[in-house]
Formats: structure tokens, C-alpha cells, sequence
């Protein structure tokens, strides 16, 4: 890599001492030879790259901070294709293993061998990100399992808090193979871990576990404690927003009380979204963005008999049939974790969800739905489709 002392810019520093002497020169003398001296200075001008005379890793500092910056991967794209010179060290490792989560939004529709090569190189480079992008895209979208697994975990050794919660997803559904490969407490570990690391969604999932005794020794008290943090944190999430329309109007401020609070006489908002408040949908993970597009442009059918979870925001697709688990009131919705159940049921669900007296499997067998709404806007007992009776739903 070539790298230069300050006192190695010779074109600089003649360019630089010219003007300087330029400035002193008398104006009578300035007038007599403008006409020379100006076309002289234009040749010397031409003769001077100055981007050529910066050393290389000055320019890779400057590519570092536009890859950790970067809200698309257009913006790093269109440095590469500048130049030549900034095309070989935009892909230096370095540079690569800055780049943001951003950086590897790719769409779905927009999916190459190239694009993968690109990632691949990200990841080699030890980029968490592109580890745990790439690790959930080949997991489930190119069924490739034992890799996108191992590069989950790569990231997850870095203490990178949604790879080490969509690892505690797979052990609770025991993704990639058969029922009895769930592992209950490797996924309450992990959620631990991602918890202990301040992410929401494993704070939520905690909390309904150890609320349902699943996986760990029950504590509704201790499991009431990270459900209200999980929302404590989503609010300051939200407060952390660049101000928009939806922030500024207030609306989302305002408490709507639902059906099992309405006896409530203590006044004010409580401002925690699962008792009511509207806080905006959080933002989507771009791999989670990614899953949902691979999905949606196959028709919202992973495979022969599989499931997507019905949250909006997730786009996990089930490995195996009845995999998910099933809101026992309706029978019309999947979740692959009782956090997108319970943030589904907060954003959408809540409205749309009724009472059946019987419904039915894809393959035909009845199953009665057996949850328990006591008319408190619960969303019921979400039913594993194998027969296991999971968490309750908190409005």
C-alpha cells in the first residue's frame, strides 16, 4: 500500500509556494506578464493531480467513513465506479468490514451471484453485519442451513444482538430439522445474551417465557419486569427519531385504552405500547426486509406446505410443516417467536382476530382451537401446530 510523509507532496508544495509568491508580486509587473505567467499556471495546474498525490491510506480512511455512513448500497456503489483507483481500494477489507447494515439492503428482485460474491467478501472481511445479512438469507431463502447457521454464529461470537436472537428463534422452533431438535434453554440463553445487549424483541421474548415458564422456571413478576423494558426501550427508541409528520402530529401519543385497562382510574398515558400507546411500527432489519420481498415474490409461499409468520416485519419462513405456532382463537395466523406475536397482535391482529368454535389443518385433521380470550383482549393461547400449548398473548 503506498503511504507518503507530508514532506513527499512536491507537486503540492510548488503549487502552494507559486500562489504565495504570486500574491507578493508587484502589480505593475502582475500586468506586464499576465498573459504568460496565466497560461503557465494553467499547464501546471493540468501537470498536477492532486487525488494522485494522496497516499493511500488517507483515501482509505475516507472510504471507511463513506461505507460506515452509507443508507444504500447505491452510495458505495457509485464511489467504486468513480474511478479505477478508488474502485480497488473501496473493495480493500478494511474499508469493507466498516460498512453498515444499510449497505447490504439488497432487494430481493435485485439478487445476483454477484451480489452474493459481494457479501461474501463483506463477511470474509469480518463484517457482522454482512455475516448475519448473508447467514438469514442463505438460511432461509437459499435453504442452505448449515451455512447461514455458521454465519449467524460468526456473528453472534461479536456479541451482535439480532444474530444472537434469530439464533434463539431457531433453537425454540428447532429450525432446520425436526421437533425434537428444539432446544428450550439454548434459546432462553440466548435470548439472555441479545436481552443483556438491550434488544427488543429478545427483551419481549424473555419476558413471555419466563411469564409461560417456557424453557425456564416460571417468574410472572421477573418476566412483567422485561416486558416493561422491552417497551421502555421502544419508546426511547422511538423519542430518538429524527422528527417527522407522524411523531410531530402527536397522535402517537395519545392513549388508547384497551378492553382489559378500561377499569383503570389512574389518569395520563402510560406511554408503554403494549397498554395502548401508538408508538410506529419499529423499522425492519434490512435482512428481515430481504426475507419478506424473496417471500412476497413467490407468491407468499415459501415451499409445499410451509408458512411465513404473519408479522409483518419478520419474514421467517417455517423449514418444516406446522414448524410455527398458531393463534388457537382464530387458526389464521403463524408466528415463528411470541415477540412478532405479540407485536402482530398490538398492530394488526388485535382487530381482525375472532373466535372460531373449530378450524382446521391444511391437511384436514380438526383441532379444536381451545384459547381462552375471557373477553379481556388477549390474543388466546397461540397453539403449536405439533400439539404444545405456548405463550399467552399480552395485549
Amino acid at each position: 500500500m503506498r503511504t507518503r510523509r507530508g514532506l513527499c507532496y512536491t507537486n503540492v508544495g510548488m503549487y502552494s509556494a507559486q500562489r504565495a509568491v504570486k500574491r507578493r508580486r508587484d502589480v505593475a509587473g502582475e500586468q506586464k506578464c499576465s498573459g504568460k505567467r496565466s497560461k503557465a499556471s494553467r499547464e501546471t495546474t493540468r501537470g498536477c493531480d492532486l487525488f494522485d498525490a494522496l497516499p493511500d491510506d488517507l483515501v482509505l480512511c475516507i472510504l471507511c467513513k463513506l461505507s460506515s455512513a452509507a443508507g444504500c448500497p447505491a452510495d458505495f456503489i457509485n464511489v467504486l465506479i468513480t474511478c479505477k483507483r478508488l474502485n480497488g481500494l473501496g473493495l480493500h477489507s478494511l474499508v469493507l468490514s466498516k460498512a453498515s447494515s444499510k449497505m447490504f439492503a439488497v432487494r430481493a428482485k435485485n439478487w445476483s451471484e454477484s451480489a452474493h460474491r459481494f457479501m461474501k467478501q463483506c463477511a470474509d472481511s469480518g463484517n457482522i453485519e454482512a455475516c448475519y445479512t448473508l447467514g438469514m438469507i442463505r438460511f432461509y431463502c437459499l435453504q442452505n442451513r448449515g451455512s447461514g447457521a455458521s454465519l449467524m454464529a460468526k456473528a453472534a461470537i461479536s456479541s451482535h444482538a439480532p444474530a444472537l436472537y434469530s439464533l434463539a428463534v431457531i433453537q425454540f422452533n428447532g429450525s432446520g430439522g425436526s421437533k425434537s431438535d428444539k432446544d428450550l434453554r439454548a434459546g432462553v440463553a440466548l435470548c439472555m445474551r441479545a436481552a443483556f445487549l438491550g434488544h427488543i424483541d429478545a427483551l419481549r421474548e424473555l419476558g413471555h417465557c419466563l411469564q409461560d415458564g417456557y424453557g425456564v422456571r416460571q417468574n410472572i413478576a421477573e418476566g412483567r419486569r422485561f416486558l416493561v423494558q422491552a417497551n421502555a426501550r421502544e419508546l426511547a427508541a422511538v423519542l430518538s427519531m429524527p422528527p417527522s409528520a407522524a411523531l410531530t402530529s402527536g397522535s402517537w401519543l395519545t392513549w388508547n385504552p384497551l378492553p382489559h385497562h378500561r377499569h383503570m382510574t389512574v389518569s395520563g398515558c402510560p406511554l408503554l405500547s403494549d397498554f395502548g400507546c401508538n408508538v410506529p411500527a419499529p423499522e425492519a432489519h434490512p435482512a428481515n426486509r430481504f426475507l419478506t420481498e424473496w417471500s412476497a415474490g413467490r407468491a407468499g409461499v415459501p415451499g409445499h406446505g410451509l408458512r411465513l409468520c404473519s408479522h409483518a416485519g419478520c419474514g421467517r419462513a417455517e423449514t418444516r410443516r406446522h414448524e410455527f405456532r398458531r393463534c388457537s382463537v382464530c387458526g389464521a395466523v403463524n408466528y415463528c417467536s411470541r415477540a412478532c406475536q405479540a407485536l402482530d397482535w398490538k398492530m394488526r391482529h388485535k382487530a381482525g382476530c375472532a373466535p372460531l368454535e373449530r378450524w382446521l389443518d391444511e391437511d384436514g385433521d380438526g383441532g379444536d382451537a381451545n384459547g381462552d380470550d375471557n373477553g379481556n383482549g388477549n390474543g388466546g393461547v397461540v397453539e403449536d401446530s405439533d400439539g404444545d400449548y405456548d405463550a399467552v398473548v399480552e395485549s
